[in-house]
């Protein structure tokens, strides 16, 4: 019995003459198709072989297949002896121990920086206690005075708008009722009504022209 020619990738089968073709098949509906006929020289894709550099294939391939000498080290892996099981755990209790004392060391570190950073803290807030206590008296009365003063010239002027004819909005409004409150701290703060400290004003008044 005559061997059958092995068909190419392309399904295409060259006889004993050199010609070539596709034989002929079935269709799964039952239907035949024809036997196609192949010219001469003609390589469809399919049976073009790629070169292949063996180089560079091996270079694409390195670290798919593992490390170099793994396959070994398992099979020395299957044959450990009791002995050398005791020496592996041996060097890995050792290695649990270092990692304890390192973590330790870190977080003693960690605990000593946050205690050195909340004493510094203290610190600052003291400084800061002591310096509010050493503000002179004088300065912060004459500065929530020179406030007052402020406050109590825009309420005048607003009065002044009102009695002008003005319509003023109900935030100004407040504050021009509030003249006769703002006249009284500024007299407990040791003030006058235009916001002049009272040794001053009282002084001028009785300076008096001579004869």
């Amino acid at each position: 019995m005559p061997s059958v020619p092995t068909p190419s990738k392309a399904g295409i089968i060259q006889d004993e003459s050199g010609d070539r073709h596709i034989p002929s098949s079935t269709r799964a509906d039952g239907s035949k198709r024809k036997e196609i006929k192949i010219r001469p020289g003609y390589k469809p894709p399919e049976d073009v072989e790629v070169y292949k550099n063996r180089t560079a294939e091996g270079f694409r391939t390195i670290g798919k297949g593992g490390v170099p000498g793994a396959d070994g080290l398992k099979e020395n892996e299957a044959d450990s002896t009791p002995a050398s099981n005791k020496n592996a755990k041996r060097r890995e209790a050792r290695r649990k121990a270092t990692e304890a004392a390192a973590s330790q060391s870190s977080e003693g570190s960690k605990l000593a920086t946050g205690a050195l950073a909340k004493d510094n803290w203290r610190q600052a807030d003291d400084k800061q206690d002591k310096v509010e206590k050493a503000v002179d008296p004088e300065v912060e009365r004459e500065k929530k005075a020179r406030n007052l003063k402020k406050k109590l010239k825009q309420a005048k002027d607003l009065k002044e708008k009102k009695e002008g004819g003005a319509a003023l909005l109900p935030e100004q409004f407040a504050k021009v009722i509030k003249i006769s409150e703002l006249i009284r701290e500024l007299d407990a703060l040791g003030f006058d009504s235009e916001g002049e400290p009272k040794a001053k004003s009282e002084g001028k008044q009785e300076v008096k022209p001579d004869a």
